[in-house]
């Protein structure tokens, strides 16, 4: 018997705001110093991984389907006593309440679950388009089932203090405790992706947000009510899931899942040596229920993990592979880069390596992946697509695997929105109800098939026989490079040179890495993008986006996000209906006024923040035009254009970039200044007195803040104080992903920006782009851009040191790219590898060994250092 105290959060329907709420609950609870055991209904992957980032353990899946009923409350013991017993266990449910698999009844059900762990329940509810109608919504899910006990209620998102009350009396009145009343919070949830949320393991500012959360719980959730409830909990009658003891134990299931294990196959784990498998990871690869891991090890292999975005090599004496969930299709580009990495786990499994690859490892082992080059071992090509294809499944094996014999059943679920073609190999992997699965394959010739790989995600400790027969395979396997081994990978990469002798990642000494792999050989497209790259009619008309191409990844261009917003492309869409209609200013103007705290006649919206320099140009007539390089070379380009002579005051890389008293000697008495701030592309951002300090009679400063807004709390802006004699231009979008729209605006002294609003055509800035200034100067999108400009910083931080690991000098680290000199033909080199990156000496002041890198998430980040650090170590080798 376990005294266990336990809650579980439920919801009437998917949406209500559960995730949230447990991981909330979770969180506070942490941050209390109590011990949480976190545990989720149903197959999900993604929720499991902020569940962990909450309470620092890992978070196990309960399903009845996938692990039998008989395992549902010791594998909940097991997370509760594992790695140290906690001192409460806070389970999420699944879908709705009653909710399950189809056909059954509710089946795997978050009720089904509370009824099996008698665990108590609490409800969120959204009343967002409600109020008193929720009491009956409460009251029916409170009486449908007396096996159940709710025990309390959250609504979540209160329009206004007054609605809550209304929605709590109700709820009340049937006789149900409210906990707690949330008000609509936009950083109370996680963004989105094609297959639900986007796992923790991918978003950098996810400790902020669930600080956040933890916070807001803390404040409107009565936590001590909750723990009350949890601890009325009855106790439960099992003992702890053990994987050494599954591995010899009858299976529990009920009809279904693998046969029982043999006993023998223990005491061969113990006389045979522990096989290496290595374990994808990283964030490509986040989709492992912690049981898999356990059993392997259980079964006496050295399980070790594998980041195939970073580590050029498999880790030493790798005998098996085991390739999980995640997002593949999200980092295809990263992937296919690492050609070494790619090259040598096809090689290992041409010569017969033990490979489990399940949905996302199915796609990285394909040829093609959305026509990117993968691995290459599975005769089939994979792209996204429309149809969500999601459900439970049972499998029966066709043929022998080193997951057993042919006739070996399992359950497992699917979830994906990609397809295969073909959709099945010669053999299939699976029978899944009578339909064909995956691949089942013997490249070299064993006499079972070594690679299964299909999209069935399947959980081994419902099926313990299966990492049982897997790691015996491994350990049969003859290790690559040895002198028994018949045929096959000899532990080399292309050209021979060894690369199974380390486990690489950026940022690790030279002793632990070999980087001598040579560079693949280019396709036609790679080679003619590469030749063309070096031809620049106009160096002040060479921007980023002439440096992108289908095939490359992007760190050349510095717009944020591939799309705009969701609540942002909504507004868009609606403005739509009025663009029969001449686009009127008025409204934007005020907006942006409103936003710095200035007069209508301080502002005005352009096409863009580009637009404003050819307003410049034409309303001004300056004797001595001076502009601070390196920076963004449209202002010269205006001005030249316009007949303008243009001075350059050059700042220098020995000086950090920085603006010097030589440097402010240097403009003299020029009546127009021209700099960036944080400036383009060296990133530094200049104190605002320093730049206020250029302002006198006579003379006029504009200042480029494109990029301030990506810099927190946006410090040293110059639009605040006196503008007198100062112009500040804006740009929108970067941040909101709107560069197609052209929205920017300047803003400065009134008199200065009536002067260039006397050069402006009539109706330059259009309905949407003027909408884009609408809608992106509430309080709400500031908060947004304030927390981007916050995940930035820390992604642009981890860029910073690992280019610092790497011996690369930058520029300043205030912007959303980085200035980097990593010497001449590096920018080619990247290029030929599949990366893209902004030439630098197009910038007036730098040379070619310079390179502008756009801040990107840390997995996309991490390919570009193992690309760096292998063509580095190629230069001195």
């Amino acid at each position: 018997m376990v005294t266990l105290p336990r809650v579980l959060v439920a919801a009437p329907a998917s949406g209500h705001g559960k995730t949230t709420i447990a991981v909330g609950i979770m969180a506070a609870l942490s941050r209390r110093g109590l011990t949480v055991a976190p545990a989720k209904v149903g197959p999900d992957y993604i929720d499991p991984g902020y569940h962990a980032l909450a309470t620092g353990r890992p978070s196990r899946t309960l399903d009845p389907w996938l692990v039998g009923e008989g395992r549902v409350a010791p594998l909940l013991v097991r997370g509760a006593t594992h790695p140290t017993v906690a001192d409460i266990a806070v389970l999420e449910g699944v879908m709705g309440l009653m909710d399950g698999r189809l056909g059954t009844d509710g089946f795997a059900s978050s009720a089904h679950v509370a009824a099996l762990t008698r665990t108590p329940v609490v409800l969120v509810v959204d009343v967002s388009s409600t109020s008193r109608t929720v009491a009956a919504t409460v009251h029916g899910l409170a009486t449908i089932d007396p096996a159940l006990s709710v025990v309390g209620v959250v609504l979540n998102k209160a329009g206004t203090p007054r609605h809550g009350d209304e929605a709590r009396r109700a709820v009340e009145s049937v006789g149900v405790p409210v906990w707690g009343v949330l008000p609509r919070d936009a950083a109370m949830h996680v963004p989105s992706r094609h297959l639900g949320l986007v796992p923790a393991a991918e978003r950098a500012e996810a400790a902020a947000t669930l600080d956040h959360i933890a916070a807001v719980a803390e404040e409107h959730l009565d936590l001590d009510g909750l723990l009350a409830a949890a601890a009325s909990a009855p106790t439960l009658d099992a003992e702890p899931w053990d994987p050494t003891a599954a591995l010899t134990l009858p299976a529990l299931r009920d009809g279904a899942g693998a046969p029982p294990q043999d006993p023998e196959l223990a005491q061969q784990a113990s006389r045979r040596d522990s096989p290496v498998i290595a374990v994808a990871g990283g964030r490509a690869f986040t989709f492992r229920y912690p049981e898999t891991v356990e059993l392997l090890e259980a079964a006496g292999a050295r399980v070790v993990e594998l980041d195939p975005a970073r580590d050029v090599a498999l880790p030493d004496g790798t005998r098996g592979l085991y390739l999980g969930g995640g997002f593949p299709e999200v980092h295809a580009r990263t992937l296919a880069t690492n050609r070494p990495l790619v090259h040598q786990i096809k090689a290992a499994i041409e010569a017969g390596m033990p490979t489990i690859a399940e949905c996302a490892g199915m796609l990285y082992l394909a040829e093609t992946l959305d026509d990117h080059p993968m691995v290459g071992a599975l005769p089939a090509h994979t792209a996204m697509g429309r149809r969500l294809t999601l459900g439970y499944r049972e499998a029966t094996s066709l043929v022998d695997s080193v997951l057993g014999p042919a006739g070996t059943r399992v359950t497992g679920h699917e979830f994906h929105r990609t397809a295969t073609e073909p959709s099945a190999g010669t053999p299939a992997a699976w029978s899944l109800d009578g339909r064909e699965e995956g691949f089942a394959l013997d490249p070299a010739g064993t006499g079972r098939a070594t690679l299964v790989a299909s999209y069935l995600h399947t959980h081994w400790a419902g099926s313990p026989s299966v990492a049982a027969s897997f790691v015996d395979a491994a350990a049969s396997h003859v290790h690559p490079g040895s002198p028994d081994h018949p045929r096959g990978w000899d532990g080399r990469g292309p050209g021979g040179v060894a690369l199974g002798a380390s486990h690489v990642r950026p940022g690790m000494s030279e002793s632990s890495r070999d980087r001598s792999q040579p560079a693949q050989p280019l396709s036609r497209a790679t080679r003619t993008r590469s030749a063309s790259s070096a031809d620049v009619v106009d160096p002040l008309r060479h921007h980023g986006d002439l440096e992108v191409a289908a095939d490359l990844v992007d760190l050349a261009v510095n717009v944020r996000l591939t799309q705009p917003p969701a609540w942002l492309a909504a507004a868009l869409v609606d403005e739509l209906s009025s663009v029969a209609a001449y686009p009127d200013p008025t409204t934007a103007r005020d907006a942006l006024a409103a936003r710095h705290g200035l007069a209508r006649a301080q502002v005005l919206p352009t096409s863009g923040g580009a637009e404003a320099f050819t307003l410049l140009a034409r309303a001004l007539a300056p004797r001595d035009a001076v502009v601070v390089h390196p920076q963004f070379t449209e202002p010269e380009a205006a001005l030249r254009a316009a007949g303008h002579e243009v001075r350059r005051v050059l700042l220098r890389p020995e000086d950090g970039f920085a603006l010097t008293a030589g440097a402010l000697e240097q403009i003299g008495d020029a009546d127009l200044v021209v700099i960036g701030n944080p400036t383009n592309p060296t990133g530094v951002l200049h104190p605002a007195d320093a730049i206020r300090s250029l302002v006198r009679p006579g003379r006029v400063v504009l200042v480029d803040e494109a990029f301030i807004d990506a810099v927190p709390g946006e410090r040293e802006s110059l639009l605040t104080g006196d503008l007198d004699g100062l112009l500040v231009v804006r740009s929108l979008t970067k941040t909101w992903a709107v560069a197609g729209i052209r929205a920017g605006y300047l803003a400065g002294d009134p008199d200065l920006v009536a002067a260039l609003a006397a050069h402006q055509p009539h109706w330059s800035v259009g309905s949407l782009a003027l909408r884009v200034m609408i809608e992106t100067a509430t309080p709400h999108a500031l908060a947004e851009a304030e927390r981007a400009a916050e995940e930035l910083a820390s992604w642009r931080t981890h860029l910073v040191a690992g280019l610092h690991l790497l011996a690369i000098p930058t520029g300043g680290s205030d912007a959303p790219f980085v200035l980097a000199q990593v010497g001449d033909g590096v920018h080619t080199a990247l290029r030929e590898a599949g990366w893209a990156v902004r030439r630098g000496d197009t910038f007036p002041g730098l040379d070619p060994t310079w390179v502008r890198i756009a801040v990107r998430d840390p997995h996309t980040i991490d390919g570009l250092l193992r690309e760096l650090a292998h063509l580095l170590h190629r230069r001195t080798a």
